[in-house]
């Protein structure tokens, strides 16, 4: 991770530890997988919700600073309706989403359906203001942009 990177992780890991109560939102759904890692259950699930996050551990509890970190980036930007899914309760599914998007590591981010990336590319994508116009694809309104516009106003 690079230096910009990391420190941004850093601070979100810290921000999140500090906030106190729980992180689900009134949408966050801790969802079930069913218990199977096929390509097509795997499909289903990722294009059930607009978005859809693997991760280690609940939003409520993530059981890694990288899967911390990608609810502390959704919970920045407001973004209360999302399914999670945990893979430590499930090894299949953990396998499963791997060879599903060809991607080694958990988290994952699925925003419509599409593979976004993990716990960096997120955090890049907040960094650079990506984020904002994806979720803006999705008919989710950036948390982020009522700030600024706040901040703007005084």
């Amino acid at each position: 991770m690079s230096g910009s990177l990391g420190r941004a992780a850093a601070a979100l890991l810290r921000w999140g530890r500090g906030a106190g109560g729980g992180l689900r939102g009134p949408g966050v759904r801790a969802a079930s997988s069913g218990g199977s890692g096929s390509s097509e259950h795997l499909d289903a699930l990722v294009k059930k919700d607009r978005v859809v996050v693997f991760l280690k551990g609940t939003p409520e509890q993530p059981q890694c600073g990288f899967s911390n970190a990608v609810v502390q980036i959704l919970r920045l930007h407001g973004v209360r309706d999302y399914a999670a899914y945990n893979v430590l309760d499930d090894p299949q599914l953990r396998q499963g989403i791997k060879d599903y998007s060809n991607w080694p590591t958990i988290p994952q981010v699925y925003l419509n359906g599409e593979f976004v990336g993990g716990c960096d590319i997120l955090l890049q994508m907040h960094q650079n203001g990506d984020l904002v116009e994806e979720l803006k694809k999705l008919g989710i309104r950036s948390a982020l942009l009522d700030e600024k516009k706040d901040q703007d106003s005084k």
